[in-house]
């Protein structure tokens, strides 16, 4: 049996116009799909910088985590509405609920020297790099 898949780029927008085209004055449910953590990573001589997009999170819900070179940032949006419970909702498209992303950085990050700020949607992380470590050399007995 063979692993391969056809692509065919042509079949969702085309399904995607008929789908639109029938459902006319109607409300067309969306695909779920979760908003990735957009990010800048900047390198210094002295460590790292990164910048991430967490609009609509509270600082509370933001966790980062840094393990040697790889650093995990994740977030909970809750959504606060007023609705009534006879409201219909003829549209959404804000994202609700948890969102992570992991990367690595090419050099282990000192952890305890590690600052995070929450600015206006955009959380900055300054990651100072791990000083190398130094082999010794043993002498042979």
């Amino acid at each position: 049996m063979s692993r391969l898949i056809r692509y065919e780029p042509l079949v969702s927008p085309i399904d995607n116009l008929f789908n639109e085209f029938f459902r006319a004055g109607y409300p067309t449910p969306q695909r779920e799909e979760v908003a990735p953590i957009r990010f800048d990573v900047r390198e210094t001589p002295e460590g790292y910088t990164v910048a991430a997009e967490l609009p609509g999170v509270k600082k509370e819900d933001i966790q980062v985590e840094i393990e040697g070179n790889e650093v995990t940032l994740s977030a909970e949006t809750k959504r606060e509405t007023t609705a009534r419970e006879d409201d219909k909702w003829l549209r959404s498209e804000r994202h609700f609920g948890k969102v992570a992303r992991r990367f690595a950085l090419p050099q282990e990050v000192d952890e305890t020297k590690a600052v995070a700020r929450f600015d206006n949607g955009v959380l900055e992380l300054t990651l100072p790099k791990k000083a190398a470590v130094t082999g010794r050399k043993l002498s042979i007995q």
